[in-house]
Parts: C-alpha cells; structure tokens; sequence
C-alpha cells in the first residue's frame, strides 16, 4: 500500500556495499522519465554517477550534510533547463521525490542532496562544483542529487501520533 510505503521512507545515509541489480536501477530512471512536469515540458535531464571516485568528490560538494554519498553505489543529479520552464525547480524537485519513491518501493534506501543555492565553499556553489565535476553545461541548473543503494540502516517508521495535524485545515484557514 502507497501509505505504508510513505510510512516507512526515512532518509537513508547509510549503505551496505551491495551492489544495485541494473534491472532496479532501470526501473528508478524510467520512473525519473515518468515524473510529471508543468505542461508535460520536462525540462530535466539525470545523470547517473556509480564510479566510486566521483561519488567521493561529489560526497565534498557542500560544505555540510552531504559525505555520506561516498557510500552510496549510486548517485543521480537532477538538472534541469530553465530556458524550457519557468517552473524547472518544481518540475526538478518532483522528479526527484518521484525517483526517492521508486527507490522505496524496490527496497532500497535514499536520501536527498540539495545542490541549489548551497555552499561548496565560501568562494564557490555547490552547483558550480557539481557542473565542473561532471561537465554540465551552463544552461542547465542542478537541482539535486539523490543517493540510492541498500540501507544499512533501520529507521523506524514515522509515528502517526506525530504526524502535525494542526496544519491541516478543513473548509478555510
């Protein structure tokens, strides 16, 4: 069931050495293509990175919160072309979220990456040094990048009880 699946997708920094099964890995990035976009552009584009020594420069891309990519067995960043939508961040973030979900439903853990308006350093963005890391043109903007591989972690799953129901609002504000 959807709802349980939702219950239990936790952000996962820690992976087993596993290797992912390319039949799964297909079915994360068709589900990436199939992520709905504003007026059906979809300005975003993916790129995989599985090669460990890229995952290791690309775990340094900001200056907190992202290392754990080193031990991911995949990577993909989401980019986007704001010259085909001036909706690209949402298009971009909803593919994101889209590829997080495949990743649930195949058993395997992710965690986002936000690259857009970060800090790799006090001189450069995050997204300046993930477009030179993988010789992304300029015209396109980086969104995210999602890890993906087996958790090797167990998170419980979120608690209803918790769940802020005070932010729902019925008929008005």
């Amino acid at each position: 069931m959807y709802y349980e699946m939702l219950r239990n997708r936790r952000s996962i920094r820690k992976f087993s050495n596993r290797d992912l099964e390319k039949e799964k890995v297909d079915i994360i990035l068709k589900s990436a293509l199939l992520s709905p976009s504003s007026r059906s552009i979809r300005p975003w584009e993916f790129i995989t990175v599985t090669d460990m020594d890229m995952l290791q420069k690309l775990s340094l891309c900001r200056e907190h919160g992202s290392v754990f990519l080193s031990g991911a067995k995949l990577a993909i960043v989401v980019v986007a072309n704001p010259d085909k939508s001036d909706v690209w961040i949402e298009d971009a973030s909803i593919a994101s979220i889209i590829i997080q979900l495949a990743a649930q439903s195949l058993g395997l853990g992710s965690c986002w990456i936000q690259v857009r308006q970060r800090f790799h350093n006090k001189e450069k963005s995050a997204e300046e040094y993930v477009r030179e890391l993988l010789q992304i043109p300029e015209k396109y903007c980086v969104e995210s990048i999602i890890a993906i591989g087996y958790p090797d972690e167990k998170k419980e799953p979120h608690d209803e009880s918790k769940l802020p129901y005070g932010k729902i609002h019925y008929e008005w504000f």
